[in-house]
């Protein structure tokens, strides 16, 4: 896709968003492919608590990248000024191109592993091709961050599912190295062993083996989580302006513990204290909120008292689909209302799951078989959706076949009920 000019590339910011989240780094990669030849694209994305890397192309070396890759460019790298240089990975020194986007707010690096021209290096790139892979990135950026700040459900159920399995294989993957190193320590450190020096050189190896083995662990824990107390500072930041011209109090009760809270139970206590404060301002004669997190042993408790009527209800409070965002992570609300004293709404979020979620079902269509369903909802017959996706009638037959077998429906008012539920 030819990416000059305005036109072209509001064109592909708008390719890039529309596309389902599994499958948007490997739609950016498309794109940027004519303007920056690569062989891998990877990305470090904090929005994404608990799948934040992820990589696309050249297997010989997404294998082998990870996530110690691109750590580094987050912490050192200048939001908003892209970076051209050499770096090593994949055991061999690699011409890149990396931008960083504060857009989130703890960043987001991009990483283009360049592909080399057979008569040389690879060139500098213009000051305009990398301008427009940081304002794409940008975009992509602000759209992630946009969902998770605002805890839509079907993409929290897929992160909170991506959880499950991540936090499983990291597990498993630690107990093993663990065993393994812990192992090799107790034989080189047994008295058997005559050679003093190899014994030493081998101790030292597996002691540094697994210091990294924890670094790593740590590093995955500090993107997977958030300091309660910094969570909270966001939270206040963002409800601030919300009281600012009304003659409201808001005050404010931080968490008095420095544990650290999984992403995605964070995002949903900001979203849902945002909702019930707006339904809370609806309310005539309210003069002061308090907004309060408390940390449990098992649970987050977010809690926003009001002086107002006290007629506060459930019904009052369906439109901003509290319920939705809590139900995902097994939260409960709960409401207090006494008439003439005010109400008190209360959101337990458990900082644990304890089961994963049934997983969305249309994380299994493809992006044509998305287009497709997203007619069947409409209601549009196979004649229609040929003539909207530029596509013969047979291959509409051919996705509809594809898709009512990926969803184990037998229909297609079935199949449209089913994305009408994750909308």
């Amino acid at each position: 896709m030819e990416l000059t000019g305005p036109v072209p590339a509001l064109s592909a910011a708008y390719e890039v968003i529309r596309t389902p989240l599994g499958q948007i780094l490997p739609r950016l990669s498309a794109i940027l492919a004519d303007v920056v030849p690569h062989r891998a694209a990877a990305e470090l994305s904090t929005h994404c608590a608990h799948t934040p890397f992820k990589a696309h192309g050249d297997p010989a070396l997404t294998r082998r990248l990870t996530t110690a890759d691109l750590a580094p460019l987050l912490d050192s790298g200048d939001p908003g000024r892209p970076w051209q240089g050499t770096l090593p990975l994949a055991g061999a020194d690699h011409p890149v191109l990396a931008v960083t986007s504060d857009a989130t707010p703890r960043g987001a690096v991009l990483l283009l592993v360049r592909t080399v021209p057979e008569d040389g290096p690879a060139a500098p790139l213009d000051d305009s091709v990398t301008a427009v892979v940081q304002a794409l990135w940008n975009v992509v950026t602000s759209h992630f961050d946009r969902m998770a700040a605002e805890a839509v459900p079907g993409a929290l159920a897929r992160s909170r599912t991506a959880a499950g399995t991540r936090a499983r294989v990291i597990a498993e993957l630690g107990e093993a190295h663990a065993a393994v190193l812990t192992g090799l320590l107790s034989v080189l450190r047994s008295r058997s062993l005559d050679d003093a020096g190899a014994r030493a050189a081998a101790t030292d190896l597996a002691a540094t083996a697994l210091v990294e083995l924890r670094t790593a662990a740590e590093r995955d824990q500090q993107i997977a989580e958030e300091p309660a107390d910094q969570a909270f500072a966001l939270l206040t930041e963002s409800l601030r302006p919300l009281v600012r011209y009304r003659s409201v109090r808001l005050e404010f009760g931080p968490p008095d513990s420095p544990r650290s809270v999984a992403a995605d139970v964070a995002h949903t206590a900001r979203a849902v204290v945002r909702a019930v404060l707006l339904v809370v301002l609806e309310q005539d004669a309210v003069r002061r909120v308090r907004v309060a997190w408390e940390l449990t042993d098992d649970a987050l408790r977010a809690t926003v008292r009001d002086d107002g009527p006290g007629t506060l209800t459930a019904h009052d409070l369906a439109p901003a689909r509290v319920r939705e965002r809590l139900d995902v992570l097994d939260g409960r609300l709960d409401i207090d209302a006494v008439p003439g004293w005010g109400t008190t709404v209360t959101a337990a979020i458990p900082l644990r799951a304890f089961q994963d979620p049934a997983p969305d079902p249309l994380t299994a269509l493809g992006e044509r078989e998305l287009q497709v369903l997203a007619h069947l909802a409409l209601g549009h017959r196979n004649r229609m959706i040929a003539e909207e996706l530029h596509i013969s009638q047979s291959t509409v037959k051919f996705h509809v076949a594809n898709i009512l077998t990926k969803l184990g429906v037998g229909s297609r008012g079935e199949a449209a009920a089913l994305f009408h539920a994750a909308a």
